[in-house]
């Protein structure tokens, strides 16, 4: 009977005389917060739990910005305005912009490896070797990647290297842009 007695206990009791009916009380737990069990801090912009150098202010956005095709902009732009200085300023404007991302870069860069070296130092203190080799390597990489930065940049005012991709890119199609106003308004006229 005991077996029969366990799936009957939630429901209420009844005496053999039908006198009483009896319920158990129902017993009430108090309200746990969700503070306790999840985690809702959000690591703050461009650092992830698992890789420090985010995809976002990395070498990869300054690789992403300079393999931009210009050439729709800059065909785009001839439509708009087919002058000369108006090509000449946004090819300062593109400069502009690739200096401003290798500042943006260079800086994250500096700032990362200030605070790896403040790791490497403190976990140097008390023994953890491992993570100190670990620190040491991110911390190498990091310096691999400004150097490249730095040859960029240096590239770049002298008008040479990767820079100048998207400027003859940008340039080119400005040009074919120019191209489409002449064969659209001279070419298809006949005499």
């Amino acid at each position: 009977m005991g077996l029969f007695n366990y799936f009957n206990r939630n429901q209420p009791k009844i005496n053999n005389s039908n006198e009483n009916i009896e319920t158990e009380p129902k017993q009430t737990y108090p309200e746990i917060s969700e503070k306790i069990f999840i985690q809702t801090e959000k690591f703050p912009e461009g650092i992830s739990k698992e890789h420090p150098v985010s995809q976002e202010n990395g070498i990869s956005l300054l690789f992403e910005f300079l393999e931009k095709n210009y050439e729709s902009k800059g065909y785009d732009d001839a439509l708009i305005n087919p002058d000369n200085t108006h090509l000449e300023q946004n090819i300062e404007a593109l400069k502009s912009d690739l200096e401003r991302t290798i500042r943006k870069i260079k800086t994250y860069y500096q700032d990362f490896i200030r605070e790896i070296n403040f790791h490497i130092e403190s976990r140097a203190r008390i023994g953890m070797i491992d993570t100190v080799e670990e620190l040491s390597v991110k911390k190498y990489t990091a310096e691999e990647h400004i150097g490249q930065i730095l040859e960029i940049e240096s590239d770049a005012k002298n008008n040479t290297g990767l820079g100048q991709g998207m400027l003859i890119s940008y340039t080119r199609g400005f040009r074919n842009g120019l191209a489409a106003i002449s064969n659209h308004s001279i070419m298809k006229k006949t005499f």
